[in-house]
């Protein structure tokens, strides 16, 4: 229903018109059409689609790639859109502990879009992978998260030219962005330098090298063994040098080893600064002496104690106690897990991420934060 006021050359007619609208509105109502209105929205539509929330998911296809890396294809009960090197959380029940970890998907953006089907590709490390490696089965059940991370071409910031360096399982986000780029769902050209120990070690290499095109380009480094075709040791100065093109935006996903070693190689290049991104890591086990800490939990109006090994996170102290928190990137950035600090001592793996008034009205991470003392924590629940 529209209705055009004009201004009038003297506002007191203007309120006189005003005095009218009531009468106005009556009649447009009175003559306006029984049509219904839509059941749904477009801009509706495509939120749900963007943001899908937590989905139930069913393991449809498992497919060994490597002898330590399997690929796991789910079903969606949701369409969904995500852009090529962003993650998700997959979450199952394992005894009485519900269980998150995020993934890097493996599929392409249309795949998830068009069929409803995703894929993440997992190395057999870690507790939650091992368990998949060893108990998952086509026709589980899962719970699929929302698409998540900053770990994507941006346009607005990134050089038309990306060169990404994997290692090891690291390929995965760049294998969903060399399909994208095959579907046209992404516009950048990808240079692809991929480290490994040896062939049989490379992940997807017969569905990556039926990609390369003009806009993707794959090296492969073999550290552990020389072979024709393929370039030898680490991914050096020297090989990004020989491949890149001339002006170029750096992706690096895969051990925090192997970032050390590429950045060290990448400021001899003169690269730095919002042309390197690198994908976050999980936060693991620390190296410290064992010892077990009470950590009280609070809940809404709920609160109970449980032990806390000082080599884990609070996050994993509260999974293994089968509490159901809020968990997604489990590397400190995404403040998914952010948690009121009562009492007690903490450490933080890497660098502290948290925003400067979280840090001051103590607010912590326990994805990323490992007890150095009894402690006392609000959580959100999960």
């Amino acid at each position: 229903m529209a209705f055009t006021f004009k201004k009038q050359i003297f506002g007191f007619m203007d309120l006189l018109r005003f005095k009218k609208m009531t009468a106005i509105r009556r009649e447009k109502l009175a003559t306006a059409p029984a049509t219904p209105l839509p059941a749904t929205y477009t801009v509706n539509e495509i939120a749900a689609v963007l943001h899908p929330g937590n989905q139930k998911a069913e393991l449809i296809k498992i497919t060994s790639e490597t002898a330590d890396t399997k690929t796991y294809t789910f079903r969606l009960s949701k369409k969904m859109f995500f852009r090529a090197g962003q993650y998700v959380t997959v979450k199952t029940a394992i005894g009485q502990s519900l269980v998150a970890r995020p993934y890097a998907i493996s599929s392409s953006p249309l795949t998830a879009l068009n069929k409803s089907e995703l894929s993440v590709t997992v190395k057999k490390a870690g507790y939650f992978s091992e368990w998949l490696f060893d108990n998952a089965k086509e026709g589980d059940e899962f719970v699929i998260g929302d698409p998540s991370g900053e770990f994507f071409y941006e346009p607005i910031k990134d050089r038309p030219n990306v060169v990404a360096l994997a290692g090891g399982s690291g390929i995965t986000p760049f294998f969903s962005m060399a399909q994208a780029i095959a579907e046209g769902t992404e516009d950048f050209s990808l240079t692809l330098i991929y480290g490994a120990k040896t062939e049989k070690d490379i992940i997807f290499k017969d569905k990556i090298d039926k990609l390369v095109s003009d806009r993707f380009k794959v090296v492969y480094v073999l550290s552990d063994e020389k072979k024709d075709g393929y370039e030898s040791g680490f991914i050096t100065r020297e090989i990004i040098q020989k491949y890149a093109p001339e002006t170029y935006t750096v992706m690096l996903c895969g051990p925090q080893a192997m970032y050390a070693f590429a950045d060290k190689e990448l400021e001899k290049l003169g690269m730095g600064g919002k042309y390197v991104k690198h994908e976050a890591n999980c936060v693991g086990r620390r190296d410290v002496k064992p010892a077990v800490y009470k950590l009280k939990v609070n809940i809404k109006d709920q609160s109970c104690e449980i032990p806390a090994a000082a080599e884990e996170t609070l996050l994993v102290a509260m999974e293994r106690a089968g509490l159901r928190v809020p968990s997604k990137c489990r590397a400190g950035g995404c403040g998914f897990c952010h948690s009121k600090l009562e009492s007690g001592k903490f450490s933080i793996a890497g660098a502290d991420k948290r925003r400067l008034a979280d840090a001051k009205f103590g607010y912590i991470h326990p994805c990323c934060s490992y007890p150095d003392s009894d402690m006392e924590i609000t959580v959100p629940e999960g």
